[in-house]
C-alpha cells in the first residue's frame, strides 16, 4: 500500500512539472529544446503523407461505390465484421432490364434480340466493374488503410511520448538552474543527465520510425501501380464488350439511324460502322498521327479529286450501296457532295460503294 500511494504521488508531481514546464513555455517563460531539422522534417513528411493518404482513399472509395448510402452501409458491416450483402450493380441492374423488355418484345424480332445482347454485354462490364472493385479494395485501400490504423498510430504514439521526454528534459534543466546549494544541484544534474538521455534515445527511436515512411512511400508506389492495371483491365475489357457487341448489331440486316450524326437530304437513314474486333485501342502514337490523317482527308473533300487508301481493318458492308474491305488491299477514294464527313466512295475495279474513313490509311 504504501509503495502505490508514493508511486501515484512521484506520478503526480512528474505530471504536475510537465504541466507547468508546457505552460511556461505557451508564455515564454521557460526554454524549450528544438528538435533538430532532420527530425522535424520527417515530422511534417509523415503528417503530410497521413494527410494526402486519407484524401486518396476517401476520393477512391467515392470512385468504387459514388452511392454514399452504400459506403456507409459497408462501413458498418466491415466495422461489425460481417459480410455485406450482394448486390446487383447499376450495369448488372441495366443489363436485367434489358434482356427482360428483350424477351418480352420477342427473341426473334430484331429490336428484342438487341435488347437483350445489349443486357448480356451490360452485365459483362457489370462483372468486370466487380472484379475492378475488388482488385482495387485488396491491392490499393487495404495497403493505404493499414498504413493508417497500423504504421502511423505507431508513430502518433512514439512522437507523443517525444513530447513528454522533451518536457521532462526542459523541466530538469529549469531545476538545475535554480539549485542553490550543492547537494540540490548535484541531485538536479544527475536528473538533468538521466532525462538527456531518455530524450536521446526516444528521438532516436522516432526518428526511425519516421524514416520508415519512405519505404512506406515505396510500398505504396506498388500499390499504385497495381491500382493501375486493374483500372487498364477493367477498361480494355469494357472496350472489348462494346466492339463485340457493336459488331454483333452492326451484322443485322436492317439499317441503323445515327442520331448523334446529321442526316442527309431526303431523311435518308445513315448506317453505322462497326468497328471490327481485331481492331486494338488507340495508341498515343496513333493520337499523335489522327490530326495528319483528318488533314488529309479534309483536303480530299476539298479538292473534288482522288486518292489511293490502304484499307487497314476487314469491314464487311452494311447495305448494298456500301463497299467491303479486305485488310491491307489498296483502293480509290473520292469524295461525293452532300456525302456525311465519316464516309467516301470507294472503288475497286468495277466495284464501288461507300467506305467508313476510319477504315483507311491515305497514301502519297
Amino acid at each position: 500500500m504504501d509503495f502505490n500511494v508514493k508511486r501515484l504521488a512521484a506520478d503526480a508531481g512528474t505530471f504536475l512539472s510537465r504541466a507547468v514546464q508546457f505552460t511556461e513555455e505557451k508564455f515564454g517563460q521557460a526554454e524549450k529544446t528544438e528538435l533538430d531539422a532532420h527530425l522535424e522534417n520527417l515530422l511534417v513528411r509523415a503528417e503530410n503523407t497521413k494527410q494526402w493518404t486519407e484524401r486518396i482513399m476517401k476520393q477512391t472509395e467515392v470512385l468504387l461505390q459514388p452511392n454514399p448510402n452504400v459506403r456507409l452501409e459497408e462501413f458498418l458491416y466491415e466495422k461489425l465484421e460481417k459480410k455485406a450483402p450482394t448486390r446487383m450493380n447499376n450495369h448488372e441492374l441495366l443489363g436485367q432490364s434489358m434482356i427482360e423488355s428483350g424477351n418480352e418484345f420477342g427473341p426473334g424480332t430484331a429490336y428484342g434480340n438487341a435488347l437483350i445482347k445489349c443486357g448480356e454485354t451490360q452485365k459483362q462490364i457489370g462483372g468486370a466493374e466487380r472484379e475492378f472493385i475488388q482488385s482495387a479494395a485488396i491491392n490499393f485501400l487495404t495497403p493505404f488503410r493499414n498504413f493508417l490504423e497500423g504504421d502511423f498510430k505507431t508513430i502518433l504514439k512514439e512522437r507523443k511520448l517525444l513530447q513528454v521526454k522533451r518536457l521532462d528534459l526542459d523541466a530538469a534543466k529549469t531545476r538545475v538552474k535554480k539549485a542553490r546549494l550543492a547537494d540540490a544541484r548535484a541531485a538536479a544534474e544527475q536528473e538533468l543527465r538521466m532525462t538527456q538521455s531518455e530524450f536521446d534515445r526516444q528521438a532516436e527511436i522516432t526518428r526511425l520510425l519516421l524514416e520508415g515512411v519512405s519505404s512506406t512511400h515505396a510500398h505504396h508506389l506498388r500499390c499504385l501501380n497495381d491500382f493501375v492495371e486493374a483500372q487498364t483491365t477493367y477498361y480494355a475489357q469494357c472496350y472489348q464488350y462494346m466492339v463485340d457487341l457493336q459488331k454483333q448489331l452492326g451484322s443485322f440486316p436492317s439499317t441503323f439511324s445515327n442520331n448523334n450524326q446529321s442526316s442527309v437530304s431526303g431523311g435518308a437513314s445513315i448506317s453505322v460502322p462497326t468497328i471490327p474486333v481485331s481492331a486494338a485501342m488507340p495508341s498515343v502514337s496513333a493520337g499523335r498521327s489522327s490530326s495528319t490523317a483528318s488533314g488529309g482527308f479534309s483536303e480530299l473533300r476539298s479538292s473534288n479529286g482522288s486518292r489511293k487508301a490502304r484499307v487497314l481493318y476487314d469491314y464487311d458492308a452494311a447495305s448494298s450501296s456500301e463497299l467491303s474491305l479486305l485488310a491491307d488491299e489498296v483502293i480509290t477514294v473520292s469524295s461525293v457532295p452532300g456525302m456525311d464527313s465519316d464516309w467516301l466512295m470507294g472503288e475497286r475495279g468495277s466495284q464501288k460503294g461507300k467506305v467508313p474513313i476510319t477504315y483507311l490509311e491515305l497514301l502519297n
